[in-house]
């Protein structure tokens, strides 16, 4: 009888930690699949993120009054414009620079005051 008692226990106890390797096995699908998610999110561009990078490059960019030159996005339309005038070279220079951005539609420079 005690045998049987033993080997029981013993089939109970295997059975028990042979679920709960399953059960760990089978957890860690849903992270992996969550954090692929998180990946791709972070591949779209937003307004926000092309502004920024549009005011960065116009700023760093020699012979462009970028401090001068507003930013404006609407779902990846891009809109330059300024109360300073400015060159048309440096106009179309905004422009290309603008244009580069991933995630930029179109550029407006209407609002850009030419010299």
């Amino acid at each position: 009888m005690k045998k049987f008692a033993i080997a029981a226990a013993t089939a109970t106890a295997l059975t028990l930690t042979m679920a709960n390797v399953a059960f760990a096995q089978t957890s860690q699908a849903p992270m992996t699949l969550a954090a692929g998610e998180v990946t791709k999110a972070k591949e779209t561009t937003t307004d926000t993120w092309i502004t920024t990078k549009v005011k960065a490059d116009l700023l760093t960019e020699k012979g462009i009054p970028g401090t001068d030159i507003k930013v404006e996005t609407n779902k990846g339309v891009v809109s330059l414009s300024s109360e300073v005038a400015v060159t048309d070279a440096q106009k179309d220079i905004a422009v290309a620079i603008t244009k580069k951005i991933k995630g930029v539609k179109a550029v407006s420079a209407d609002g850009l005051k030419s010299e």
